[in-house]
């Protein structure tokens, strides 16, 4: 039996590190035009398809029998995938597996919020920069604020377990809607996090105008009485603060900041089956070689356990290596 929740797995790093939680993207297809994400919208590229439900499902049940209790569906837009849904129930499905979450963009939300839920989705982030209606159209190509809006309540109405808002953190473009957010979780349970800019591949001179680092909003929020708490079993890198007046949360995750690597506990698998130990990683490491049918779970699993051996202590980011990846959106951010 896999171990219970907070428990350790049996996939540990030479560091120390405890891997429960999978980031999984099932395509790197997007909608959005973000201009921190993809500016010129998606380009397809040269390769093999998508990861299919079968690959999928074997993937999920090699890594939760090792012991990964967390498995976050990501893209580009995952719910471009026109059998979505069953990815959902295929996750749910495997034995060990339990919290099943996704990240979106939002746009078919308020239709599929109930659906999704009802299928065995427990959580959800959905990526809202800005809660100003140009500014969000400004930043996505997008004049859909109200509609991803009313998508968030339609997560609330569905009883998510967890319903999060993502926002990068943009020097002079979000910087000063805090007050905007805070009105927004007084009373909606409801995790807002803001997200420091990274640099990539392709964004040197992005990063360079509008990186902002989060100490600008933890800052804030320490002024106006928010206190940071401890940070839960199998959660994201996030820095939680909560308010006593507030029922929501606000989240930081800072990536430059000292120490962030020490507690990952999370693994990548893009939609085309290459693992990948670091979200900077210099390359993915091909699995689906090992994905075409069941009796290869076994493989593997030792295949997974012998390359957290490569795993490096830190993402070097604040020495200014961005690795290889080009897009976040090429392995689910």
């Amino acid at each position: 039996m896999p171990p219970a929740i907070g428990k350790e797995s049996d996939m540990r790093d030479a560091y120390g590190r405890d891997f429960s939680y999978l980031r999984l993207s099932v395509t790197d297809v997007c909608n959005f035009s973000c201009s921190y994400c993809l500016p010129d919208g998606f380009v397809k590229k040269p390769g093999p398809g998508f990861l299919s439900l079968d690959e999928i499902r074997r993937l999920a049940t090699a890594f939760a029998a090792l012991g990964m209790w967390k498995i976050r569906i990501t893209g580009g837009e995952p719910s471009l995938r026109r059998d979505f849904l069953k990815i959902i129930q295929v996750l749910k499905s495997v034995n060990g597996v339990k919290t099943l979450a996704t990240t979106t963009n939002g746009y078919k939300l308020e239709q599929k919020a109930q659906i999704w839920r009802d299928a065995g989705l427990d959580a959800i982030n959905i990526s809202i920069d800005s809660l100003d209606a140009s500014t969000f159209h400004q930043l996505t190509g997008h004049d859909r604020l109200a509609e991803v809006m009313n998508g968030v309540e339609a997560c609330l109405a569905a009883g998510y377990k967890s319903v999060k808002v993502n926002a990068v953190l943009l020097k002079g473009v979000n910087d000063q809607d805090l007050d905007l957010f805070l009105d927004f979780i007084k009373s909606r349970p409801i995790s807002v996090r803001f997200i420091e800019l990274m640099r990539t591949g392709d964004n040197a001179e992005y990063f360079k105008r509008y990186h902002l680092a989060a100490s600008k909003i933890s800052d804030q929020l320490q002024a106006l009485g928010w206190v940071q708490k401890s940070r839960e079993a199998g959660a994201g890198p996030a820095q939680e603060y909560v308010h006593g007046e507030f029922t929501g949360r606000i989240g930081l995750i800072a990536p430059y900041s000292k120490d962030f690597c020490t507690s990952c506990n999370r693994l990548r698998v893009s939609a085309r089956g290459n693992l990948h130990l670091c979200l900077f990683s210099e390359n993915g490491i091909s699995m689906r070689h090992l994905l075409q049918c069941d009796s290869q779970i076994p493989a593997l699993q030792a295949f997974v356990r012998q390359s957290l051996g490569y795993k490096k202590v830190s993402h070097f980011l604040h020495e200014g290596f961005s690795g290889s990846t080009q897009k976040l959106a090429d392995i689910g951010g």
